[in-house]
């Protein structure tokens, strides 16, 4: 799939943000940073004020509620970076409309498909041909991480079919060099042992829940990005019923409706999965300091895990991480699977 843009990927994005955020087409809300450390890995910890704030358009319980309306189905104009294929258009790349880290765009089908469903070649095709073109100026300094949010536990947001992407560069704020994606720590790390016939994943020890990623190859064909990802997905699946890839038997279907809910992100180098057993957890927090924030101490965390990051609503809930980092990799341990490779590498 060529994108067959108008000008290189970073500067259209670039552009069309600059433009809509100065307009008010979208809504770009600043974050506290902090980087802290869990069981051996930095986690970049973002504090966003902007979230705490109750809605204050509340329908009554008693109150019919009618269906959200689809962002995606027409998107604003202002948001739209471009149409790709250009030649007969599938997708759109469109401008978060609420975004913490800039430059935050998003590929969403043009056609209605269903977020829950398994992935298409071509959803993943285009995905990696924007982290290609992100970087087609061969720039180390650039580089994206795409994230895909399936299921009722996984963080998502929208029923319609999009994937993330974040700039890397654009994550980074001053103080937080030490921080690298998580997804590329695992690329430094030997594969595990197991049998000839199991993919030899790679695992992250500090990390408290089943995860399994993969190296993609050097330009890998549609083919080959639908096969990788199959691969994580069946080992997700297994690790939902507590069975190792190794000794799963079931073959999960290969279209249609996920049977779990999951995270996946991806960069040129690995494609990486976590299965997910619920949306939120707990963190203490002060009762005093929260009575005007919404459900004070609940973190939702969505894909940006799987690059090392999340955000957090409340000062409480940003203190308590803070000082007290093991609690992050109870949070971790909660919203994500038992571990079932005992055999992995240690970090």
């Amino acid at each position: 799939m060529q994108l067959g843009l108008s000008d290189t990927l970073p500067a259209l994005v670039a552009k069309r943000f600059t433009a809509a955020r100065d307009a008010g087409h979208l809504v770009f809300s600043p974050t506290h940073l902090s980087i802290i450390n869990a069981a051996g890995i930095s986690y970049q910890l973002r504090y966003c004020p902007a979230l705490a704030k109750k809605p204050s358009n509340l329908k009554p319980d008693n109150e019919p509620k009618t269906p959200k309306p689809d962002p995606f189905e027409n998107p604003t104009p202002e948001l739209l970076i471009a149409q790709i294929p250009p030649e007969n258009p599938t997708y759109n790349l469109i401008l978060n409309k609420f975004p913490v880290i800039p430059n935050h765009f998003l590929l969403v089908t043009r056609d209605w498909y269903a977020q829950t469903d398994i992935l298409d070649k071509t959803d993943l095709e285009a995905t990696y041909e924007c982290l290609k073109a992100w970087n087609a100026d061969g720039s180390s300094s650039k580089n994206l991480f795409a994230f895909f949010n399936s299921g009722d536990d996984s963080g998502a947001s929208q029923p319609h079919r999009h994937l993330q992407f974040l700039p890397v560069e654009a994550m980074r704020q001053p103080g937080s060099e030490s921080w690298h994606p998580l997804i590329d720590i695992l690329t430094s790390q030997p594969t595990s042992p197991g049998p000839s016939s199991t993919p030899k994943f790679q695992h992250l020890s500090g990390l408290p829940f089943s995860h399994f990623a993969l190296p993609l190859p050097s330009n890998p064909s549609a083919d080959d990005l639908h096969s990788i990802y199959l691969t994580l997905y069946k080992a997700a699946a297994a690790a939902t019923r507590g069975q190792s890839p190794s000794e799963d038997t079931e073959q999960p279907a290969t279209a249609g409706p996920a049977s779990i809910s999951y995270n996946l992100a991806m960069t040129r180098s690995t494609m990486m999965i976590c299965p997910r057993r619920q949306e939120t957890a707990l963190v203490p927090v002060d009762s005093a300091t929260a009575r005007d924030v919404v459900d004070p101490g609940v973190l939702s965390l969505n894909g940006t895990i799987l690059a090392g990051t999340l955000m957090v609503k409340a000062e409480g809930e940003w203190d308590s991480l803070r000082e007290n980092p093991e609690q992050l990799t109870q949070v971790l341990t909660t919203i994500g699977y038992p571990r079932t490779d005992s055999r992995g590498p240690s970090l």
